[in-house]
C-alpha cells in the first residue's frame, strides 16, 4: 500500500470522527461540509486503488519463472482473494452483514463467502485488544471500534464475541437466550442477502449458499436440503421461532444494558469490565 493511500486512510478516518461529532453536536452545516470532503477523499482512495489494479499483470495464468520447478500454474483469480481493505474493516463488513455478535470463526467464514478478498482467522486473535488500547489511548478518535459483546450477568467481555462500537447496548448484551435469537437473526439476514444477489441476477456462490445451510439444517422446517432450499422459506421458519424467544431475551438485555450505562464507564461499556474478587469478612471462630 502506498504511503498517499495510508495518509488519505487516515485522513478519512479522521473525517468521519469529524463528521460524527458535528452530528453529535447539531452543527449540520459543518457536518454537511465535513461529509463533502469525506466523500472527495473516498474517492481520492478509490482512484489510487484503480491506479494500482491497473499496474498489474493481466488476469490470464502467470507463466512460472525460469528455472523453477514446473508445477500447477497459479491463475490470477487465485491471488484475488487477498485482502483488499485492513482487517478491522473486514471484520466490520461481515458483522454488519449479521447485524449481531459472533465468533471469529463465523467471521471469517461470512465475509469469505460475501466480501472480496481473504481475511485470515490468525489476524482476529489480537483485533478486540489493539482496539481496545486505541479506544483508550484516543477516545471515539475512529467512527467505529471493534469491541467485545458483553455478558447480561456480569457486564465482563463474552468469551470470544465480537461486536460493532456503534451498535445499540442491548445488541452488544447477550444473555441465556442470546445465542439462539442471534442464530435466528443472522440466518434470517444471511437469507435476505442471498436472495438480494439471486434478485439482482448476480447470484449467490456456492459458500455462500452452503453458509446458509448450515443456518437452515438447525432450524425446524427450514429446508429439506442444500440443493432445495429456498430463502424465502428460511426466513419465514426463523422468524417462527424467533417469536417463541424474542421477547424475554430482548426483556433481559434491555435490563442489562441499562445496568451497564449506569454502572461503568465509556471504555467498560465497549470492552467489559474485568472480574474483581470479593473478600468475604472473616468469621470469628
Amino acid at each position: 500500500m502506498t504511503k498517499e493511500m495510508q495518509e488519505l486512510e487516515r485522513r478519512i478516518d479522521s473525517l468521519r470522527a469529524e463528521v460524527r461529532r458535528a452530528m453529535t453536536g447539531g452543527d449540520r452545516a459543518r457536518a454537511t461540509a465535513l461529509r463533502a470532503e469525506l466523500r472527495q477523499a473516498q474517492r481520492q482512495w478509490d482512484d489510487s486503488l484503480d491506479e494500482i489494479e491497473a499496474e498489474l499483470p493481466p488476469e490470464a495464468e502467470l507463466a512460472p519463472e525460469a528455472g523453477a520447478e514446473q508445477g500447477p500454474r497459479v491463475s490470477r483469480s487465485a491471488g484475488a482473494r487477498s485482502p483488499l481493505l485492513p482487517a478491522r474493516e473486514q471484520v466490520h463488513q461481515a458483522l454488519t452483514l449479521l447485524g449481531v455478535p459472533a465468533a471469529q470463526r463465523l467471521i471469517v467464514t461470512v465475509h469469505d463467502a460475501f466480501f472480496a478478498g481473504e481475511l485470515a482467522g490468525a489476524r482476529l486473535t489480537s483485533l478486540r485488544r489493539d482496539e481496545e488500547r486505541s479506544f483508550r489511548s484516543a477516545p471515539y478518535a475512529r467512527p467505529y471500534y471493534l469491541c467485545a459483546a458483553l455478558t447480561a450477568d456480569l457486564l465482563a467481555p463474552a468469551r470470544g464475541l465480537l461486536a460493532v462500537s456503534t451498535w445499540a447496548m442491548d445488541r452488544r448484551v447477550v444473555g441465556p437466550l442470546s445465542p439462539r435469537v442471534d442464530f435466528l437473526s443472522a440466518a434470517i439476514r444471511i437469507a435476505e442477502r442471498i436472495q438480494e444477489l439471486n434478485n439482482d441476477n448476480s447470484g449467490a456462490n456456492a459458500d455462500s449458499r452452503r453458509l446458509l445451510w448450515r443456518f437452515a439444517a438447525n432450524i425446524p422446517r427450514a429446508a429439506s436440503g442444500i440443493a432445495t432450499m429456498d430463502p424465502r422459506e428460511i426466513i419465514s421458519a426463523a422468524k417462527a421461532e424467533l417469536s417463541i424467544h424474542e421477547q424475554a431475551d430482548s426483556d433481559q438485555r434491555a435490563a442489562s444494558a441499562n445496568r451497564a450505562r449506569v454502572q461503568l464507564d465509556d471504555a467498560e461499556q465497549l470492552f467489559g469490565t474485568g472480574l474483581q474478587l470479593i473478600r468475604q469478612p472473616a468469621i470469628d471462630g
